[in-house]
């Protein structure tokens, strides 16, 4: 009997997790949208970028900054160098291209640290936060200020896209990005997104919080402390930034571990976060977010269970062959690379790596006091 509780109520809630929240959310966009009331101002923007040791890449970055579609005169930058023991902060200090702001120091903070820093030194209206990585398009800047003529808007997120994904692990990086994208633009739509990329936002200046040290989820505690002082968080979809996906598993680990583990340090830093009526997108909240970091240990229950019931009724046979089919397309896209190119492989080997690492995630946050330290 308990076996059967087990079964039906983790089924019930990983088909909630994965399917049912994304339809709800899909739905509410499609009957009760909140469009967005776009318009065409150009106030003054100060990009926000924090760097470790990001020499290699910090130039480029730059150019691509300056050759954003937005007027000279309206744009800034400010790079904080957080306790970089390369040419970071010289990069920086001698670029001539848009006015650069350069901060400093020795020691290495944390991200949260030097974005408070950065903040204070920022003067435009809007803020467009970055990371050294990523290439911005164009006119994403343009895209992202015009969701926020809208008054109701203090967030406005662009779309992280990957370069080459087609083949190996990176499929599967990509599968899973397209899934979450779907969410977010419906989240979007409906109301409000809980989270967005670091990569990409755009937020009003004067609505940034003090992000507490350490924090590793910025990018998600940003939106909920806008959402939570009554403004929306938006989603735009044509402002793009891209990125390398990674290629190996080993890689993906690495930032994933990092992200899920944020995700158990963000609500010890914010409980508000688990309160109905205080997070105002607590259903959101608990059914993008923490749900998923359950996921894994409730996958561990439904497969107990289906084992132990397979020999009662056909359902139960059923749903451990589901299972078995599903651990052989895992298999099959590590072992034959090319066949991570199949929806079916890529959707079972992402979803099944994203549990692993949300499994492992809570072990590295209980053991991981430094995760801040990029």
């Amino acid at each position: 009997m308990i076996a059967i509780v087990v079964f039906w109520v983790v089924a019930l809630l990983l088909g909630y997790t994965y399917v049912g929240y994304p339809a709800l959310v899909l739905a509410l966009a499609r009957v009760r949208p909140r469009p967005v009331l776009r318009g065409d101002t150009q106030p003054a923007v100060t990009v926000v970028m924090t760097v470790h040791n990001g020499a290699g890449e910090l130039a480029a970055k730059l150019d691509n900054l300056s050759s954003l579609d937005y007027p000279r005169g309206r744009l800034d930058i400010v790079v904080a160098c957080d306790g970089c023991s390369d040419a970071s902060a010289a990069i920086a200090r001698a670029y001539v291209g848009r006015a650069v702001t350069v901060l400093e120091y020795a020691e290495r903070r944390g991200k949260a640290a030097c974005l408070n820093d950065a903040v204070a030194a920022a003067t435009g209206e809007l803020l467009l936060m970055v990371d050294v990585r990523q290439r911005v398009e164009a006119d994403a800047l343009r895209r992202l200020v015009s969701c926020l003529d809208d008054p109701t808007v203090g967030v406005a997120a662009g779309e992280l896209r990957f370069e080459n994904p087609e083949t190996g692990f990176a499929a599967s990086v990509d599968a899973y990005w397209k899934y979450e994208k779907v969410i977010r633009l419906a989240e979007s739509a409906s109301g409000s997104a809980i989270g967005v990329s670091g990569a990409l936002y755009a937020v009003r200046r004067r609505l940034f919080p003090m992000v507490p040290a350490g924090t590793v989820l910025d990018d998600v505690f940003v939106p909920m402390q806008v959402l939570r002082a009554g403004h929306r968080v938006v989603m735009e979809e044509g402002a793009v930034a891209w990125d390398r996906p990674s290629h190996d598993s080993t890689q993906e680990r690495g930032r994933k571990l990092r992200t899920l583990a944020g995700n158990f340090q963000l609500v010890s830093l914010a409980p508000w976060l688990l309160v109905p009526g205080v997070n105002p997108a607590w259903l959101r909240f608990v059914s993008h977010k923490l749900l998923r970091l359950l996921s894994p240990w409730l996958l561990l229950a439904f497969a107990v269970a289906s084992a132990s019931l397979a020999g009662r009724h056909g359902i139960y046979q059923l749903a451990a062959a589901g299972l078995a089919l599903f651990a052989m397309l895992v298999v099959l896209a590590r072992i034959v690379p090319p066949m991570a190119r199949l929806l079916p492989v890529r959707v079972a080997s992402a979803f099944a790596h994203m549990n692993v690492y949300a499994a492992q995630a809570f072990f590295t946050w209980i053991g991981n006091r430094r995760l801040h330290l990029w």
